[in-house]
């Protein structure tokens, strides 16, 4: 029977750090996100693109699930968004995210996160910053991830900095009518500071399957195999000169040369 898991696997992932736990968002919570998003920050300031944070208490479960919803909806390899529940020593304290687009192509993306305002302070921003990063770099893979703030933001850009963020350039941006500066930044897998407790990984393998991974890796494991056969993978007879096993194709195609190569090569 498929569950909702099955068909995003996004869903079953979970990764865990010491206190720090990562959860795909299940329906069952959001409407605890909901409740918690109702205050994350000032009403004078406004942290994000948008004003969802704003939002009523009337509004915010539709705009939260309406929101995760639509992210669900357009999950591919092409273009996804793995946003988890923040848990810390068992409490819901926000969520942490990373899109990106074409990942197969560029291995980059971007995170983005937010802490309900009772856990801000406390250093659990920066941890769980470390462990997305460290799960992007160390289990798919990352080669670049990107992230970027107001100025008037410091909590934020302190925490893209102990994690090990680099400047990556500014923009002024029209936040709700009036300029603002957004300030960009970028961490190098080799810059990351890690977090001190070790991550855990459940879920790894569908996960890794649903953004295109596993596919990839087994297109270059045959292209790899197939450029170093140099030999034919069936006894040629005495006499008969040994057939070429594959010809070395145009910009990495491999094909078959002969006869036996297409026979044998099911067993390869």
């Amino acid at each position: 029977m498929s569950t909702a898991p099955s068909a995003l696997p996004l869903l079953a992932l979970r990764i865990t750090a010491g206190p720090v736990e990562l959860r795909g968002i299940t329906d069952d919570l959001l409407g605890l996100i909901a409740d918690l998003a109702l205050d994350i920050h000032d009403p004078d300031f406004m942290p994000f693109f948008g004003p969802w944070s704003l939002s009523s208490p009337q509004d915010m479960p539709r705009v939260v699930a309406q929101y995760y919803w639509g992210l669900r909806a357009s999950f591919s390899p092409a273009k996804w968004s793995a946003d988890f529940a923040v848990f810390y020593e068992g409490e819901l304290a926000g969520v942490q995210g990373f899109a990106a687009t074409d990942y197969l192509i560029l291995r980059t993306g971007e995170t983005g996160s937010w802490l309900g305002r009772r856990f801000q302070g406390k250093g659990i921003g920066t941890a769980m910053r470390q462990v997305i990063c460290a799960f992007l770099i160390d289990h798919v893979g990352a080669r670049h991830i990107a992230s970027a703030a107001f100025a008037d933001n410091p909590a934020s850009l302190a925490v893209s900095r102990k994690t090990g963020y680099a400047d990556n350039g500014s923009e002024p941006f029209n936040r709700m009518g009036k300029p603002a500066t957004l300030r960009r930044i970028v961490l190098e897998p080799a810059s990351l500071v890690r977090y001190q407790h070790p991550l855990t990984v459940d879920g790894l393998p569908p996960f890794r399957k649903s953004i295109g991974l596993e596919e990839e890796t087994a297109r270059l494991s045959r292209t790899v195999r197939c450029f170093a056969l140099s030999e034919p993978l069936t006894p040629h007879l005495p006499g008969q000169a040994r057939p070429v096993a594959v010809e070395r194709g145009f910009r990495g195609i491999c094909r078959p040369a002969h006869p036996v190569f297409q026979r044998a090569s099911r067993f390869a």
